[in-house]
């Protein structure tokens, strides 16, 4: 028997391991100033692009006077308790009446937190008698959803449909067995690499097998679809996708969620999401603040369009220099280069100080060992002044990572260290 400190102290985790080099600076960064194109980030002016205000609406005029005025009316609290009890208000029913309309859905219900709210759709919507099959490369919220789940679940290969038709063969006989039902759950767009869920494929397989589906949207609302109804617009099966979920981090500049679908099973989840139960009513300056946005989404559609001409200037100007996107058919913007963990450290470290140009970074073990991953969010605030600026430092530091620069400063460090790229 051991302390579970000890343990703690002895293996801290993938993350935790990093966090005597890394803390501040590539894990945990503060960043400073209104979100936006360009903040501070150590003293120092970046063009910011890991922020997932795609629309630009965090520092909107009429967003910020919105939530201003709600603060200043209601204060940060308002309302008192969870919804079950006392905080539920008229203005709570309108906002999810007007974002099932906008998602093409019977009906939707507020949820305060996105991660929270997707772990807990997925705890209420099955029995230990049920299946979930879920694609291999869900987000974390998805994950630990399925962890809580006391059944069976298979994953599939990600995007891969005959593998979602092997494990949905797999399903089928357990949940016959059990006397049960299938859920399906994948993504509108997988946000680290930017592939939109193969949600038509996926619905198309409804007429083989008996599932229902389950989409967490969070980067496709508000940037897919003729409207902004998401991924499913996008390709034209809104209507086949049972349950439809998406975060207001996104496109919504704010905090919270939504789940819309049939309206007998919102009403269910409403009665039976325990997170939602237990918890605290969304906050009045969010849900009024919410209103607002979602008017722009559904009567500026200029924003969105500008959104995507940034989006297709930063990609299109990344792949005439030759840089690999993966097969990103989204905002989202993936720019994938050889080398190890230190080489991206110093890489990234060289675009912020000397460049001036803030994106996230991924290795391994989140992607293949020898992949360094750089993401760019790009969005309707972003100027064709910042987009050529990062274009021109992405050209410079390539040049440098091919001609083994930060290779020699990665082995220079190494070996001060008495590390090898091996332990790294």
């Amino acid at each position: 028997m051991i302390d579970i400190f000890d343990r703690i102290k002895q293996n801290p985790g993938p993350l935790g391991q990093f966090a005597d080099y890394g803390e501040g600076y590539f894990i945990f960064p503060r960043l400073d100033g209104p979100i936006g194109p360009r903040m501070k980030f150590q003293g120092k002016d970046v063009v910011f692009w890991s922020a997932n205000d795609y629309l630009g609406l965090c520092n909107h005029p009429e967003v910020l006077a919105t939530d201003a005025q709600a603060a200043a009316e209601y204060g940060m609290f308002y309302p008192m308790g969870a919804r079950a009890m006392s905080g539920e208000t008229d203005k709570h029913l309108q906002l999810e009446k007007e974002l099932a309309e906008f998602v093409q859905k019977e009906s939707a219900y507020l949820l305060n937190f996105g991660y929270q709210g997707m772990v807990s759709i997925i705890d209420a919507l099955v029995s230990r008698h049920d299946v979930i099959v879920y694609d291999s490369d869900s987000h974390a919220c998805i994950v630990d959803g399925v962890r809580l789940h006391m059944g069976k679940s298979f994953t599939f290969k990600h995007n891969n449909i005959e593998s979602l038709e092997k494990n949905l063969a797999r399903a089928t006989k357990v949940a016959e067995e059990n006397g049960g039902g299938i859920l399906v759950i994948t993504e509108g767009v997988f946000g680290m690499r930017g592939l939109q869920g193969k949600l038509k494929e996926i619905c198309d397989l409804k007429s083989k097998f008996n599932f229902r589906l389950l989409v967490d949207d969070a980067h496709g609302f508000g940037t897919l679809g003729t409207t902004g109804a998401g991924a499913g617009e996008e390709q034209g099966c809104q209507d086949q996708i049972d349950v439809y979920f998406s975060t207001f981090a996104k496109s919504m500049a704010g905090f919270g969620a939504f789940v819309a679908g049939n309206q007998d099973i919102v009403r269910y989840l409403k009665f039976n999401m325990r997170s939602q139960i237990f918890a605290k009513s969304l906050t009045m300056p969010m849900v009024i603040g919410g209103l607002k946005r979602l008017e722009l989404l559904r009567t500026r559609p200029e924003i969105k369009a500008k959104l995507w001409e940034n989006v297709n200037k930063l990609q299109g100007g990344l792949l005439a220099r030759g840089f690999n996107l993966g097969n990103t058919n989204t905002c989202v913007t993936p720019v994938m280069m050889q080398g190890s963990p230190v080489e991206a450290t110093l890489l990234v470290k060289d675009l912020r100080e000397n460049f001036g140009i803030f994106t996230s970074v991924v290795v391994y073990p989140v992607i293949p060992k020898g992949m360094i991953l750089l993401r760019l969010i790009p969005t309707a605030s972003h100027t064709d002044a910042e987009i050529n600026e990062t274009l021109a430092a992405f050209e410079a530091i390539h040049d440098k990572l091919v001609n083994g620069v930060y290779k020699a400063e990665a082995e220079k460090y190494l070996k001060e260290n008495n590390l090898s790229f091996k332990e790294i």
